[in-house]
């Protein structure tokens, strides 16, 4: 595995090579992502979107999720030790990526004002990132801004989705009809790890309150946000509040798409974000 260290931490790490004169491609998984969880169905996605927009790229899994190291007793105490919470996360877990960890991760790559694309709480990072620090572009895929019902539904049902069946075995795979939980091991070595350390803070009274609009007005760089018009766990009002707080962003709905476009209409994605990204360093 090739990984960076911050701060004692490891972080699972792909770099993809590709021209120096151009700003990368950083990649911002999902809640539940990983390095490996960007290729699926046969595609590696962020290899084919750095080769059709001619950048190199930088794909990393957040601590907890894919190969990283672990978060320390991630469903008990909180205790904070420097910029990384050692016990379970907290509802402010995408400000403190966007304004700690991927400052310090870009520095030890050299990368300075990446172009970010980010999918779903990476895409919540992204725009966060970008309010603060300079970047040549930030492409948002299922960006969370607000929290709306219909992303806690979603949520509650996967929780139910990854736990044992009513016996309380895991549902037998060689049925075909694994469990949440045994899909996602093939992409995380901790894989409770990684799944309660979303679940628990998205279900939480206190991350109701999370709301990123304000931030999303300070963003200059240009913009592009794109989201599938079946998206199960937000609605398009999430693209309609950053139009109205970045009047310059842009905006894409893609048909007959759920939560994940680089799953659904990769194609169709890729030449967006080429388009968008033709004329930008």
């Amino acid at each position: 595995m090739n990984s960076t260290p911050i701060d004692g931490i490891q972080l699972e790490t792909v770099h993809l090579p590709g021209p120096p004169d151009r700003a990368p491609l950083v990649f911002l998984h999902e809640g539940l992502g990983s390095v490996s969880m960007w290729q699926q169905r046969g595609q590696d996605w962020p290899r084919e979107l750095c080769a059709a927009t001619g950048r190199a790229g930088w794909v990393y899994s957040r601590r907890g999720y894919g190969q990283s190291d672990p978060v320390a007793d991630v469903r008990g105490p909180s205790r904070w030790q420097g910029s990384w919470h050692v016990g379970r996360h907290e509802p402010d877990y995408m400000h403190l990526e966007a304004f700690n960890v991927l400052p310090t991760l870009l520095a030890a790559w050299g990368v300075e004002r990446p172009v970010l694309v980010g999918h779903s709480d990476g895409a919540s990072i992204a725009l966060l990132h970008a309010s603060r620090h300079p970047v040549s572009a930030c492409v948002v895929l299922a960006p969370h801004v607000f929290v709306e019902e219909v992303a806690l539904n979603a949520i509650a049902q996967a929780r139910n989705a990854y736990l044992p069946d009513a016996t309380g075995n895991a549902q037998n795979p060689r049925a075909g009809n694994q469990n949440l939980r045994d899909r996602l091991a093939r992409h995380h070595a901790d894989v409770d790890n990684a799944f309660w350390q979303w679940n628990d803070i998205w279900l939480s009274d206190a991350f109701r309150a999370f709301d990123i609009r304000p931030e999303c007005r300070e963003i200059q760089a240009p913009l592009l946000a794109i989201q599938g018009l079946q998206d199960e766990y937000g609605s398009l009002e999430q693209l309609r509040e950053i139009e109205r707080a970045a009047p310059h962003a842009r905006t894409l709905e893609i048909p007959d798409c759920g939560h994940s476009p680089h799953r659904d209409h990769p194609a169709t994605l890729t030449s967006a974000i080429e388009r968008f990204l033709a004329s930008l360093p």
